[in-house]
């Protein structure tokens, strides 16, 4: 682990303020690194991925000897010198040959690892097809059951929604979406059918084996809108790469005192709140405008003491004069007229 270090200059101090939680936190920067030995495909499986992931991505040239489930504390080091949460691991060996690990980092700590055996690999050069453009947001599709209740695919949608998921934003315009990237299982056992909730198959003492596994698979397509005589374009899929068949195998688990911590969220505005974020603040709204109002509520004032602007038509005597200049104008109608002085 990195030593606490003071700012010795505002340059540094900014950087240092940078990497600080905030509300809306930063996209996640993926750091892939290669192990002592990679083959030909899972070396191509990363390529592909980074290309994905860019512009938030980080590529270590030279192989390193890391093992993320034995030791993980030269990941805990490249993750504060660099400020990622995110590793891609590399590393084929003849007990598990072509594996990638994912893993994910919260306060420079391993929050969970999952590993995948890749074991069909199609590249983008092999789709003659147009590419989508680097950095743009894919609408993620996951077709299976299995993703919202076993518990090791709940894991795995998890971190492929944090791995694609870049800049956080409000709305998107529709030509903004240039590929999507469909996740969906193979031939599933009926065995697994049979756990209703997470928390049941978490609970079993018998998990089930990786080979029982159904396999899984990442296509990604680029989206092309057509015309069809109404509002709503039409909508047609064509296969950009990359294709990849993936086998699910070792994995570690969130310690919950961290999960927690990693889970806990910031005081939200009200225009969050009606999104389901935070807790409701009392008086408190959003216009139409998206500035936030606060509503006061005060007691009965007493008007008569209250301290205007002194002003001679506002004197306490300036009342009765103005009664009496009335009485005075009805007596004169009713009586001669006066002269009128020559000027």
């Amino acid at each position: 682990m990195l030593r606490t270090v003071k700012p010795k200059n505002a340059r540094s101090k900014r950087v240092l303020q940078a990497r600080e939680p905030k509300e809306i936190e930063d996209p996640r920067t993926a750091i892939f690194v290669k192990g002592t030995h990679t083959g030909e495909k899972v070396s191509g499986a990363m390529k592909e991925l980074m290309a994905l992931k860019r512009p938030y991505a980080i590529s270590f040239s030279k192989k390193n000897t890391v093992r993320p489930f034995e030791d993980a504390s030269s990941l805990e080091f490249w993750a504060q010198k660099n400020d990622a949460s995110l590793f891609l691991v590399g590393q084929s060996t003849k007990k598990r040959p072509d594996g990638i690990t994912f893993v994910r980092m919260f306060d420079h700590r391993v929050l969970d690892m999952c590993e995948v055996g890749v074991d069909m690999f199609k590249s983008m050069a092999e789709f003659k097809t147009p590419k989508a453009t680097p950095g743009h947001k894919p609408l993620l599709h996951f077709a299976s059951e299995l993703f919202d209740s076993h518990p090791r695919f709940v894991q795995l949608k998890s971190m492929l929604l944090d791995f694609f998921n870049g800049e956080v934003i409000d709305s998107i315009c529709l030509a903004g979406i240039e590929h999507v990237i469909s996740v969906s299982l193979g031939p599933t056992p009926p065995s697994l059918y049979a756990a209703t909730t997470t928390l049941e198959a978490s609970s079993s003492d018998a998990p089930a084996p990786s080979e029982a596994l159904p396999k899984v698979h990442i296509r990604a397509y680029t989206i092309r809108l057509l015309a069809s005589g109404t509002r709503v374009p039409r909508v047609e899929l064509t296969p950009m790469g990359p294709f990849l068949d993936l086998t699910l195998r070792r994995h570690q688990e969130a310690d919950a005192e961290l999960l927690k911590q990693a889970m806990r969220r910031p005081k939200v505005r009200k225009q969050d709140v009606e999104k389901g974020l935070g807790k409701k603040r009392k008086n408190l709204e959003t216009d139409e405008m998206g500035d936030l109002r606060g509503r006061i509520h005060v007691g009965t004032q007493n008007l008569d003491k209250l301290q205007t602007r002194k002003m001679k038509g506002l004197k306490a005597g300036r009342d009765n004069l103005l009664m009496d200049v009335d009485d005075l104008d009805d007596v004169d109608e009713g009586g001669p007229p006066r002269k009128q002085t020559r000027t």
